[in-house]
């Protein structure tokens, strides 16, 4: 069994009992306020995430595929770039830093890694939710612009926050708080459903999020947090005026997971009933390709390495994000974390070498991707 100590916002030690059962009881004092319940819970999520098994059994799908080899490339390995743009700022890889954490002393620290890393290599980052940012602007683990002062930035928050009063106000305020490009909003119904604090009230989003797109004056990102994003709710949400749906499919982190190690007894039951759930990351990335039109696809949830990366563009995506990959890495310090990144970027360039394509234009148009059920994979 692994266990944690972390301090809660009351001062006290407590421990996580990470693998076993009962899976996880925190017994704690109340604490005083929104702010730092909302601080408590995420260093439990984070410490559950660097100690706990908490994969689902839903493979990511990215092993169905392989790059059909072109042993006469007819380019030089110096020619093969990798650059792109996000929101009006150039990125040296199409690597995304996914949304982790944010609010306490130990995310401040990995994201102030991060953050120095995604600069050095030009990827882009996401916060961790701005919940607690915007219930104490102090709240530390957000003010990264100063770190990363070139890369693609995005703020983050609930999506079912909506429907809790946070409204354009207060997303502009959280751009403000923390000098990102875009918002991403995330979809957690499973999570908030299994919660014990969770707020699972998704009624009429859809139009919220369509006013928020009309309002905003920024651009949009709407992500699931490891379930996955259907072709139809995908479609709907471009349809909104979102300019990117993240699909964050099952194969990596899998929050019912996550929460089932905060529970016990017939909750932690219900949660394990979900550990199969959810759409495969890269079935989730053909799905929204296939509606996106012009907008933007981002693939996260179960890319481990540089071969994930240069599959999941070359099934239609436009970014690919890691998180857990990335905070253990941070967890390990900054030489691991930097190391990672120039890992992902040297395998998608040389796997751009051995199929003859000079850039990402050209490697979308034809990536040589090949199904191991079907076949060769239309370009996208």
């Amino acid at each position: 069994m692994l266990s944690s100590s972390v301090r809660n916002a009351g001062g006290e030690v407590v421990r996580l009992r990470l693998i076993g059962k009962p899976i996880l009881k925190i017994a704690m004092k109340p604490v005083p306020n929104r702010s730092q319940k909302t601080r408590t819970r995420k260093e439990e999520h984070l410490q559950i995430n660097l100690a706990g098994e908490v994969t689902g059994d839903v493979p990511s799908g990215f092993d169905l595929y392989h790059f059909e080899h072109l042993a006469l490339p007819e380019i030089d390995l110096t020619e093969v770039s990798t650059a792109t743009t996000l929101f009006g700022r150039p990125m040296r890889s199409p690597i995304l830093v996914s949304c982790m954490t944010g609010g306490t002393a130990d995310a401040a620290r990995f994201n102030a890694i991060l953050a120095e890393t995604a600069q050095e290599h030009g990827l882009a980052m996401g916060l961790g939710s701005g919940r607690v940012l915007l219930e104490d602007p102090g709240a530390p683990g957000f003010d990264l612009r100063s770190r990363a002062p070139g890369i693609p930035l995005l703020a983050n928050l609930g999506a079912a926050q909506l429907n809790q009063g946070e409204g354009v106000d207060a997303c502009r305020r959280l751009l403000d708080l923390t000098g990102a490009d875009a918002l991403v909003l995330h979809l957690n119904p499973l999570q908030e459903a299994l919660q014990p604090e969770g707020e699972p009230r998704f009624r009429g989003l859809l139009r919220q999020i369509e006013r928020l797109c009309a309002s905003l004056g920024a651009p949009v990102v709407v992500k699931e947090v490891g379930a996955g994003i259907a072709p139809d709710v995908a479609a709907s949400l471009f349809a909104a005026g979102v300019a990117a749906v993240d699909v964050a499919g099952a194969g990596g982190t899998s929050w019912s997971e996550v929460e089932r190690h905060r529970l016990s007894g017939s909750h932690a039951r219900i949660a394990l009933a979900f550990r199969s759930w959810g759409i495969p990351t890269a079935e989730a990335v053909v799905g929204a390709r296939a509606v996106a039109g012009d907008a933007l696809v981002f693939a996260s949830g179960g890319v481990r390495n540089g071969m994930d990366v240069a599959i999941a563009l070359g099934l239609g995506a436009d970014l690919v994000g890691l998180a857990g990959s990335f905070l253990r890495a941070a967890a390990a310090g900054p030489l691991a974390a930097s190391d990672l990144a120039s890992e992902l970027a040297g395998v998608l360039r040389v796997v751009m070498f051995c199929v003859g394509a000079p850039d990402l234009r050209a490697f979308r148009a034809a990536p040589r991707l090949v199904s191991r059920r079907f076949g060769p994979v239309m370009p996208t």
